[in-house]
C-alpha cells in the first residue's frame, strides 16, 4: 500500500524497516506473536455450542436430582515414560542457542485414567501399561496403594474392554459414597467411552453419561483445565530427579514411584475444585468459559454502514467537564467489550481520566474557570 502511494508520486519505495518504524510511531498499534491453534478446536469455540452444553448439564442435574458430590468427570492421559518437560534454565549471557537437557528417551507409552468429582474428591487411578504379564518388582519396589489398578494392553493404550473394566472400578469406588440415586459422568467422545457394553452397564447402575462437545475438552473438562497439566509437569520433575541420580533408563519399576509422587502432589482438592470452577461446572457458570474464547470461525455478515471517525479515538487527559464525560463513556464501552486482549490501553485511559478529574476538582476548589451553565443554553 505504501509503495503504491509512493509510486503515484514517482517517489522511491519504502525501506526494509519502514513497517517496524511506522508501528513504533503509532501509539495505538503494536506487534504481537500469534499462536498456532487447531482448526477443529477453533471451529467449536462457538458461544451457542457452549451455552447449549451448559443447558444440557443443568437440565440433566435437575431431571435426575443429581447432587454436587455425584458429578464426576473422567478421562485418560498418556505418558512417555522417559520424556521430560521443557523448561527454563539459567545460563551465561554469552551462550548461544537453546541449552540441552539429557532425558532417558524411553518412549514406552503409559495411560492413566483419572476420575474426579465436583467436591474435590478423586478415585484411585487406573493405569494401563504395555505388556503381557505383570512383574512382581513393579509392586514390590514402588509401594503403590493397594486400591490402585494396573492393567495391560499391547501398546499401553486403552480399549473397549479396558474402558468397561475402568467403569466397574469407578462403580465400586463411588457407589458407597454417592449422595443421591444417580451419578453423573462427564466424558469425551472416545470410542471406549461409548461401547454398547459400557452404556449398558451405566444404565443398569444409574450412571448418567454426558458427552462434551467435540474438540472442546480444553475448555469444558475439569481434568484438562485443572489437573492433567500440573500432573505431567510434576512427573517430568520426578524424571529429572532420577536423571540427576544417574538413572538413564526409565522402566515401569521407576515409572510407578515417580507417577505416585506426582499424583500425590497434584491430584489435590484445590486443583480438582479449580478444574470444575474453570470448566464452569461448579458453580455452573457458562460465562466463565465463554469469556476465555477468543477464536470464532463463521461466515462474516456484511457490515452495517456507519459513519466512523476519520481517526481513532486517542485517550488523553480531559480538560473540561464534557471531555471528562466523553472519557467516562469511552471507558465503560471498552470495559464492557474487553475479552482477552491486552488491558494496557484501558489502564492508560483510566490514568488519564483520574488525572483530568483531579485537575478539574482542584480548579473548582481554587475558584478557577467554571464550566459554562449548559442549562441556560438549553443543552
Amino acid at each position: 500500500m505504501a509503495n503504491s502511494l509512493l509510486a503515484d508520486r514517482n517517489a522511491s519505495p519504502v525501506g526494509k524497516l519502514w513497517v517496524h518504524n511506522f508501528i513504533q510511531r503509532q501509539p495505538e498499534l503494536k506487534t504481537r506473536r500469534f499462536r498456532r491453534y487447531d482448526y477443529q478446536r477453533a471451529k467449536c469455540e462457538d458461544p451457542t455450542i457452549i451455552r447449549d452444553w451448559f443447558r444440557l448439564v443443568e437440565n440433566t442435574v435437575a431431571k435426575y436430582g443429581i447432587q454436587l458430590a455425584d458429578i464426576w468427570n473422567f478421562d485418560e492421559t498418556g505418558f512417555m515414560m522417559g520424556m521430560i518437560e521443557s523448561g527454563m534454565v539459567v545460563t551465561g549471557s554469552h551462550r548461544q542457542g537453546m541449552p540441552k537437557r539429557v532425558q532417558p528417551g524411553n518412549r514406552e507409552w503409559i495411560t492413566a485414567i483419572e476420575a474426579i468429582n465436583a467436591e474435590g474428591q478423586s478415585i484411585p487411578p487406573f493405569i494401563i501399561g504395555a505388556g503381557q504379564w505383570h512383574l512382581a518388582n513393579w509392586y514390590r519396589e514402588c509401594d503403590l496403594p493397594g486400591d490402585w489398578v494396573i492393567a495391560l494392553s499391547d501398546n499401553g493404550w486403552t480399549n473397549n474392554q479396558l474402558g468397561l473394566d475402568w467403569l466397574k472400578h469407578f462403580d465400586r469406588s463411588t457407589k458407597d459414597r454417592s449422595v443421591g440415586s444417580y451419578r453423573l459422568l462427564i466424558l469425551d467422545g472416545h470410542e471406549s467411552h461409548h461401547s454398547a457394553e459400557f452404556m449398558r452397564y451405566c444404565e443398569e447402575n444409574k450412571i448418567i453419561t454426558l458427552c462434551m462437545p467435540a474438540h472442546a475438552s480444553h475448555l469444558l473438562q475439569p481434568l484438562d483445565v485443572g489437573c492433567f497439566g500440573p500432573l505431567k509437569k510434576a512427573y517430568g520433575r520426578e524424571i529429572e530427579r532420577l536423571i540427576r541420580c544417574s538413572i538413564t533408563h526409565i522402566s515401569k519399576t521407576e515409572f510407578f514411584p515417580a507417577f505416585y509422587a506426582a499424583h500425590r502432589a497434584t491430584i489435590t482438592e484445590s486443583n480438582i475444585k479449580g478444574g470444575f470452577r474453570g470448566a464452569g461446572l461448579a458453580p455452573l457458570d457458562p460465562e466463565n468459559v465463554i469469556s476465555k474464547m477468543d477464536v470464532q470461525l463463521r461466515t462474516p455478515t456484511p457490515p452495517i454502514e456507519v459513519t466512523a471517525p476519520s481517526t481513532p479515538w486517542a485517550s488523553r487527559t480531559p480538560k473540561t467537564l464534557l471531555e471528562s464525560q466523553s472519557h467516562s463513556k469511552y471507558l465503560q464501552e471498552r470495559i464492557v467489550n474487553h475479552k482477552s486482549s491486552s488491558p494496557e490501553s484501558i489502564i492508560q485511559a483510566v490514568k488519564y481520566f483520574e488525572k483530568g478529574n483531579s485537575i478539574l476538582i482542584h480548579e473548582g476548589n481554587a475558584g478557577g474557570e467554571k464550566e459554562p451553565d449548559y442549562r441556560k443554553e438549553g443543552l
